[in-house]
């Protein structure tokens, strides 16, 4: 078949690393969404499999999903992407609706439409990484332009931004402003542009964290978790008890202590605390190869693109799945303050694992082209 610019394309087969690592990391989850629940779920529900069925039937639709973003060409995403943007924004506006919005601490970041909660800024992520790949290749040849290269896409991002930021979710609105950043950088856009732009954006943080008492605690525990070991400092002190409780080989799987009623959030966005006491330095560093293997396919399934658009959509969900796994091992370690980001294919729930699976999807679909020569 031919692109756009005439060049010769051919379909090869997908890119079987990424698809066995994208699995073996599903696993993963899967099992230690169950060691990590298993307790809480009999607690909270009187069914210790609660939450390990959901997340086996969220798996299952997510690899459904997968393997439909997988055979869809992704040029398909170009004629969709205002309509998939417009549909990240309605979904962001519906979890401020009474009725319809779903609140936990003092946060309305998801939605619930009968039975079905999802979280909208995940799906917002995967939705701006796919309009600034449209938009970086429309403005390729003004990219370096302040209003065209620059204005025009920070813009959009800087709507989807303040809409999460509007829902507390300042971490997923970290990791918009990450991707845009990171995005138009790899896109050629002036370095000076993004610079200003993260100078700029410090007031706004700075009013944000230290005007508002629950985020300027968690700074402060944060800096100095002990200060308030009962309070704001529990979390990431529990946490990293469990990787010190691990030591190099682990408890066992099944066997963690911190998951008893200790470590808030265990299932979720502190799942990789839970491995690292079960599993030990062994399993700490076996995910994070898996994932150093995973952003390293999506980068060159990225590079042997056969277009802008899907260089850069590569690029962009490289980036999206990398850099939030890399935001998460950092605040389970301590390293970076609690922001709420889940870790991808592990942590548990449905929105996310379905959208990170979709993500994989879109990538298997780009590695079956590649250019080649005209005879």
């Amino acid at each position: 078949m031919m692109d756009d610019n005439g060049t010769v394309v051919k379909r090869t087969h997908f890119d079987y690393p990424l698809i066995i690592v994208t699995a073996i990391l599903v696993m993963i989850g899967v099992v230690m969404v169950y060691s990590s629940s298993a307790v809480l779920a009999m607690e909270r529900t009187g069914d210790g499999y609660f939450y390990l069925k959901k997340e086996i039937v969220f798996a299952l639709v997510g690899f459904i999903m997968l393997f439909v973003a997988a055979k869809v060409p992704y040029h398909w995403l170009k004629k969709m992407v205002y309509p998939i943007l417009g549909f990240a924004m309605l979904m962001l506006v519906l979890s401020f609706i009474p009725g319809l919005k779903s609140s936990a601490g003092g946060a309305s970041r998801w939605v619930r439409l009968g039975p079905v909660t999802f979280q909208p800024s995940e799906f917002a992520k995967f939705a701006l990484v796919i309009f600034l790949a449209y938009s970086l290749e429309k403005k390729a040849s003004r990219i370096k332009s302040f209003g065209i290269g620059f204005v025009s896409n920070a813009a959009v991002a800087l709507v989807l931004i303040m809409m999460v930021v509007v829902q507390k979710d300042l971490g997923a609105a970290f990791m918009l402003a990450t991707i845009t950043a990171l995005m138009m950088f790899v896109a050629g856009v002036r370095i000076s542009y993004l610079v200003a732009m993260a100078v700029s954006s410090l007031p706004a943080l700075y009013f944000l964290v230290a005007h508002v008492a629950y985020r300027r605690r968690r700074i402060l525990a944060f800096l100095n978790p002990w200060s308030d070991r009962y309070g704001t400092g529990f979390q990431i002190i529990q946490s990293l008890v469990s990787f010190n409780e691990g030591g190099i080989f682990g408890r066992g799987l099944g066997e963690g202590q911190q998951k008893l009623f200790y470590l808030p959030e265990a299932h979720t966005d502190f799942i990789f605390s839970v491995l690292g006491e079960e599993l030990g330095l062994i399993g700490v560093t076996l995910v994070i190869v898996l994932f150093a293997i995973f952003f390293w396919r999506a980068i060159s399934i990225g590079l042997k693109a056969p277009d802008l658009f899907s260089r850069y959509l590569a690029f962009g969900l490289a980036i999206f799945i990398g850099v939030q796994a890399l935001f998460n091992f950092c605040v389970v370690m301590g390293l970076l303050p609690t922001k709420g980001l889940v870790l991808p294919f592990i942590s548990y729930g449905g929105s996310a694992l379905t959208t990170f699976l979709i993500a994989a999807g879109v990538l298997l679909n780009i590695s079956t082209y590649k250019c080649a020569k005209s005879e």
